[in-house]
């Protein structure tokens, strides 16, 4: 009798080694947090922040590496490939979503091939011109534009970036024709803004910001759908022009591989969440000029779903081509 409950006791201790495994705590090992733009910018501010507090929220480590690279893809491509247990996981900026839809056999659909975790971050886009752009207000850009189709040329990080698509959303909305003129990334670009080259650009906020408050730069608008707290008196390009359906908003977020566990990725989204309502936290990205979201893998799913569709939209009614 004893022999046969020891034999039973051992089947079901050799039963339960597999759920004790399965359920081991997450994570054990360090993290690589894959950021696909160059050290410096918006989104590595906001991915070295996230990735110190949960490093110590985890007690593991998150290890930042800047990959940049055709608007993002190639970052977003190397976590693509990568196995999907949560210990490669991705920063994307919202260029991530909307660069495969203007290129020629693009290596990644965004909704299929990944898994998402969380929204961390918004914020708005600026339009700049030079203060010696005879159009001092968004109607005088708009109204000059309007006597003078494809001469005005304004400046964007690149194609596919949502600054090329928030001025083409513009063209769309608003019946005009900037000519579009891409940089390898929103700092080329602002130096040429910057040195009068180019005398409109559709710019990320956080560059931005210093010249705007010296005088060097003039913020016609911004392109969310209200004010930005860290330029109060800089009209919405919506109320400026009475264009409701205007909005072209930048934005991160965390992805995984597809195939990524749900535990794994809920607790990622539930240890990031933590870290976007502590005040430090909000604090830091307030200064940068973006604000903090922090939603469920589910939807942040819909909204990138909702994001690829819209953009389609206007990429067919802008005649833009992929190339």
């Amino acid at each position: 009798m004893r022999a046969a409950a020891s034999v039973l006791g051992a089947a079901l201790l050799a039963g339960a080694l597999p759920l004790q495994a399965a359920e081991a705590p997450f994570p054990t090992r360090p993290i690589r947090l894959v950021i696909p733009q160059s050290p410096g910018g918006g989104s590595d501010s906001i991915g070295r922040l996230t990735a110190q507090k949960l490093s110590e929220n985890f007690g593991q480590s998150f290890v930042v590496d800047n990959r940049p690279g055709a608007a993002g893809m190639l970052g977003a491509e190397l976590v693509r490939q990568a196995t999907p247990d949560g210990y490669t996981i991705l920063l994307s900026a919202i260029d991530t979503i909307t660069a495969p839809l203007v290129t020629k056999n693009a290596p990644f659909d965004p909704v299929k091939h990944f898994a998402p975790i969380t929204q961390l971050t918004t914020s708005p886009n600026v339009i700049l011109v030079t203060p010696s752009f005879q159009a001092k207000t968004m109607r005088e850009l708009v109204d000059l534009a309007r006597a003078k189709p494809k001469t005005i040329d304004y400046a964007s990080s690149g194609i596919g970036s949502m600054q090329h698509l928030g001025g083409e959303l513009l063209n769309v909305l608003a019946k005009i024709e900037l000519s579009h003129v891409p940089y390898k990334g929103g700092g080329p670009a602002l130096v040429d803004l910057l040195a009068g080259r180019v005398p409109v650009m559709v710019s990320g906020t956080q560059g931005a910001l210093p010249f705007i408050k010296t005088g060097k730069a003039r913020a016609l608008a911004v392109t969310s759908p209200k004010r930005s707290a860290t330029m109060p008196d800089v009209p919405t390009v919506a109320e400026a022009l009475s264009l409701p359906a205007y909005e072209a908003l930048n934005w991160q977020g965390l992805f995984a591989p597809a195939g990524t566990p749900a535990p794994v990725v809920k607790r990622l989204a539930d240890e990031t969440i933590k870290v976007l309502n502590a005040p430090d936290v909000k604090a830091r990205l307030a200064e940068l000029g973006f604000d903090p979201v922090g939603n469920t893998p589910a939807a942040f799913a819909a909204l990138v779903l909702a994001e690829q569709r819209k953009w389609i939209k206007l990429i067919q009614a802008a005649g833009i081509k992929p190339e």
